[in-house]
């Protein structure tokens, strides 16, 4: 290569998930130690037929191939935002709502709405890598936020009061979290919006994961409720989780109109808007889904319920740090080994494959996540297994 690349661009790490994926050496095992693959958010069960079977017709229609509204179907977004409505307990119209290609896009058309390279963001620590990533590219300071065990792995408002600066535009938090599983409660992320709208920063919420909290553990959280909830907080959401379309990429952004306005222009410009195909699928879901994702809800909480079993049935010296919806975020017990040769070692010897703390920050090296959502609670015994026999 003779021209050069964008130094914010090359600095970036390396995506994690391929980094994992090089470590397999899958032909060293046989069939009776086939892989189990945790290091990835991916449902473990199939698409609905219902929703298969209407993604498959919308694929028969014409239109569906053709650009669609910048900011999403009206329809989609009306629905998303009455939906909303009822679960949190506010008023959200779907002049609040942007449709984006997946929660990545959302994310990232919130920060380069938000700031511009010199500016900075406060991040919880650990943090999800794509959004450190899509940071570094932007050429935005990332200041981390500890999270740490004696705090069940939740950020604290005070201690990132005294990390604002004039630089800073922005407060990330994701909840349930990624990697940890922790989840923010209400009254958290409520100081973490007066301490927000006290310094005319946004705070930007990821809730990817909502809809895989504990049945019975109500409201997530009551930001919607404030009247001026559009002029601080800025909402990311994914359908990809809940109807499992990974890889349709659906999204969405709640905000404020005027702001939604702004990084509208970014769609545009951006020319990838989700597909029509994606934006039926996800509206099909709200409509004929409530059951089914309730059913999957259950089945996440039976498979966090058999890891926390499992592992605490003699865990082989592992701990769970943090648990909830998708992830478990354990502390390994080699101390002085780095979290990356552990996570090595158990892909190369047991074919079980895991992601080091590490890639999701500083101060994480006796950590590990495991994304156990897409692994059957029978299983959970014999990831336990494995680690025993490392």
């Amino acid at each position: 290569m003779t021209f050069s690349a964008n130094p914010l661009v090359t600095a970036v790490e390396a995506p994690p998930i391929a980094e994992a994926l090089s470590w397999l050496e899958t032909d060293r095992f046989g069939p009776e130690t086939p892989l189990i693959d945790v290091s990835q958010a991916v449902p473990g069960y199939n698409q609905d037929p219902g929703l298969a079977a209407h993604i498959a017709e919308c694929a028969q229609i014409p239109g569906t191939a053709i650009y669609t509204d910048i900011e999403g179907k009206p329809n989609l977004r009306a629905a998303l935002a009455a939906e909303m409505s009822g679960v949190y307990g506010g008023e959200v119209t779907a002049s609040h709502i942007l449709i984006s290609a997946g929660c990545n896009q959302a994310f990232f058309l919130s920060l380069a709405g938000l700031a511009k390279a010199g500016d900075e963001v406060v991040m919880a620590a650990p943090w999800y890598f794509n959004h450190k990533m899509t940071a570094d590219m932007l050429g935005i300071g990332v200041i981390p936020l500890p999270c740490r065990d004696e705090q069940a792995q939740i950020p604290d408002p005070d201690e990132a009061a005294r990390l604002l600066t004039t630089k800073t535009k922005a407060i990330v938090l994701v909840s349930p979290n990624n990697p940890t599983g922790a989840i923010y409660p209400a009254d958290v992320l409520d100081r973490f919006f007066q301490l927000a709208q006290a310094n005319n920063i946004a705070l930007i919420v990821d809730e990817t994961y909502r809809d895989f909290l504990p049945s019975d553990y109500g409201r997530p959280h009551d930001l919607f409720q404030r009247p001026d909830w559009d002029g601080t907080l800025v909402h990311l959401y994914s359908f990809s989780k809940v109807f499992c379309m990974t890889g349709y990429r659906a999204g969405a952004i709640a905000t404020g109109p005027a702001f939604i306005a702004e990084i509208a222009k970014l769609m545009d410009c951006l020319a990838i808007c989700a597909p029509h195909i994606s934006q039926r699928g996800a509206l099909w879901g709200i409509e004929h889904l409530n059951g089914w994702r309730q059913e999957k809800r259950a089945l996440m909480a039976e498979r966090v319920a058999a890891f926390e079993a499992a592992i605490g049935n003699g865990g082989a010296g592992f701990e769970i740090a943090s648990i909830g919806a998708y992830f478990a975020y354990l502390r390994h017990p080699f101390e002085g080994e780095p979290a990356a040769t552990v996570a090595k070692r158990l892909a190369k010897t047991q074919n079980l494959l895991c992601l080091p703390g590490t890639m999701f920050g500083p101060g994480q090296d006796r950590m590990l996540r495991f994304a156990f959502a897409n692994v059957e609670s029978a299983r959970m015994a014999e990831i336990v297994q494995r680690l025993g026999q490392l």
